[in-house]
């Protein structure tokens, strides 16, 4: 009870926020005239504090976003529906704090959203842009664009209402600004006095905002745009934001609740937290919405009650008030997805698809902790020749920036007993929009170090250069067993006219090829294999018997899908390198016992792994 008051208290400190005196308002401030106002607004006018009131809230206004919205705009009180002044809670403040770091460090404005419910997000979004249009900027066009027409025109709905009470006082040129429509364009409203211009449509309209030039970008509940034939989400994103400047004070802003893995949302959030996208990803979880509280009558009680999910609340900072409103609105939702969907605590909570997944979300946030940013090594794989004996003479690694091979560790040749690897194949298509073909390095368990993945290569290739690719990597790793899918080979050689000699051409080259009962060449995935690999790879998540170098292979299962004991990739979604990771641990299971002394390789050089050859593209 002591630590939840001092939570308490803690939160109460953060509460003090008073965005007319400037205290707890984000950015580099400087007290003046008994205010905390934005350093900017004293570089600029030094004689600030002895100016009158009225003429130090208009210079102010310019620099300080938070107490414009105090001074200047009127919200419609979703509590009492009463007009009131828009004080910023505290996720607006921290989702403002991100704009506000990329603004004042003169960078373009870029930001993708992860929404948990009720907490104004797409209004701090939309009164941002019309800070920018009617106090910053004229000639500042901006787009609002979401999921249907209705949701474009409820934001709009909000500019409305700033416009119409806007105080007279605190506008720069005297001109009340008012929304008129432009003559032949029923989705474009004009602003005369700031001669900007504001554009709404929907995620099946991209063609109304072709053609005029755009400064700032809303795109709205992004996660619910379909894809079609017709209509895509990339193609409208690209329409969009195709004509927006790369310069400082424009802005865009995909922000969306979830609505499951896989669509576009989803691969933009990853891209975001990976560092691969222009956009900073903000997520506010539930706790931090101010709402979501409820008193404890019997706090014993409530301790006796908490499972070991709610406790982990308590670990994490909650307060006994937010974890008896999460205990008792969770007996509303038929599974606790459903509720961490809905009220997420992390970012992949509200990512929670239907509960087709058979992958449980805990065990791919564990399995995630494993992955690196970046491999040891990207490049690619060579020796003397591509094929035959010549291909796996002198087998060494090339760097180059863009290849398809990632090296995460080395192979590891130490005496007298060498580690021992598998490698496994994944057969896809030739086209760049077919399925992808993926070659996954494993470090085999032992009793004392769990598998691993240590090197992957993905792409399109031939399947006969894809073969030979795949034996110069287990020639490199200790003469590695090979373990192809051969049905997949199989069919795409016969429909391509081709025979089925592959496999045996590069066993007349290479010895160790895994083969399945029968004495047959290659993994056969068939319904029985497939899910018995399937169930092992559950069961390897569950215990944490593997260790994932490759955030595209945690992806993967996360967009992964059952369907009644039917397994396969979400719509439009791959599962190549899963596949790579479910026939592994079922071979090596198939096969376990103790590592080997492996024989030697020709043409490589033994000791510790720093002696394999590395060249440059």
């Amino acid at each position: 009870m002591a630590e939840n008051e001092r939570r308490h208290a803690r939160q109460r400190e953060t509460a003090a926020y008073d965005p007319l005196r400037g205290t707890g308002c984000c950015g580099d401030r400087v007290e003046a005239a008994g205010c905390l106002v934005p350093r900017l607004v004293l570089e600029g006018r030094p004689d600030y504090p002895s100016l009158p009131l009225l003429e130090q809230e208009r210079l102010r206004i310019v620099e300080d976003f938070e107490f414009w919205c105090a001074r200047c705009v009127t919200i419609k009180d979703k509590m009492t529906s009463s007009n009131v002044p828009f004080i910023l809670n505290r996720p607006q403040r921290r989702l403002l704090a991100v704009m506000e770091a990329q603004r004042e460090a003169r960078v373009p404005v870029r930001v993708i959203l992860l929404k948990a419910r009720q907490w104004g997000g797409s209004t701090l979004v939309q009164m941002y842009l019309a800070w920018m249009q009617l106090v910053r900027h004229t000639g500042w066009n901006s787009v609002t664009c979401g999921h249907l027409h209705a949701t474009s025109k409820n934001i709009k709905r909000m500019y409305n209402q700033l416009l119409r009470h806007y105080p007279r006082e605190m506008l720069q040129d005297g001109e009340v600004p008012r929304f008129a429509k432009l003559e032949g364009q029923p989705n474009v409203q004009q602003i005369a006095s700031r001669d900007c211009l504001v554009l709404t449509g929907s995620s099946r309209s991209e063609d109304a905002v072709r053609g005029f030039d755009i400064a700032m970008a809303h795109l709205s509940e992004v996660a619910f745009w379909q894809s079609s034939a017709m209509h895509n989400p990339d193609d409208l994103v690209r329409s969009v934001c195709g004509s927006v400047a790369l310069k400082p004070e424009t802005v865009i802003v995909l922000e969306s609740t979830a609505n499951g893995v896989g669509d576009y949302f989803h691969d933009e959030w990853l891209r975001a937290q990976a560092g691969r996208s222009d956009k900073v990803p903000v997520f506010v979880p539930w706790h931090e919405i101010d709402i979501y509280s409820q008193a404890v009558d019997d706090p014993a009680a409530l301790l006796e009650a908490m499972d070991d999910y709610e406790r982990a609340l308590w670990q994490d900072g909650c307060t006994l008030e937010q974890i008896n409103w999460y205990h008792h609105k969770r007996l509303e939702y038929r599974t606790h997805s459903l509720m961490m969907a809905e009220y997420p605590s992390t970012a992949s909570e509200a990512f929670v698809a239907s509960g087709s997944c058979p992958f449980p979300r805990e065990h791919l946030d564990a399995l995630e902790q494993g992955c690196l940013p970046e491999p040891l090594l990207l490049g690619d794989i060579q020796a003397m020749g591509m094929s035959g004996h010549e291909a796996k003479r002198d087998v060494h690694l090339v760097r180059a920036s863009n290849g398809l091979l990632k090296v995460w560790e080395m192979p590891e040749v130490q005496s007298p007993v060498k580690t021992r690897y598998l490698v496994v194949v994944d057969v896809g298509g030739r086209a760049d929009d077919s399925d992808y073909s993926v070659i996954a390095v494993w470090r085999w368990r032992t009793p004392n170090r769990k598998a691993a993945i240590v090197a992957q290569w993905r792409g399109h290739i031939d399947h006969d250069m894809l073969a030979w690719k795949s034996m110069q990597l287990a020639v490199l790793y200790n003469n590695a067993m090979l373990a192809v899918e051969s049905n997949t080979l199989t069919n795409e050689a016969a429909r391509a006219g081709e025979s089925d000699f592959i496999l045996d051409m590069v066993s007349r080259v290479y010895g160790n090829l895994y083969q399945r009962p029968g004495r047959k060449l290659g993994f056969h995935t068939n319904v029985k294999t497939k899910r018995q690999a399937i169930a092992e790879l559950i069961e390897a998540l569950r215990d944490q018997t593997y260790i994932e170098r490759d955030i595209d292979a945690v992806n993967e299962m996360r967009d992964y899908e059952d369907h009644n004991g039917r397994y396969e990739a979400r719509l439009g979604k791959h599962d190549d390198i899963l596949m790579t990771r479910a026939i592994g641990l079922h071979i090596m299971r198939e096969l376990s016992h103790e590592p080997q002394e492996t024989p030697p390789i020709p043409g490589m050089v033994t000791g510790t792994w720093q002696k394999t050859r590395i060249t440059h593209a």
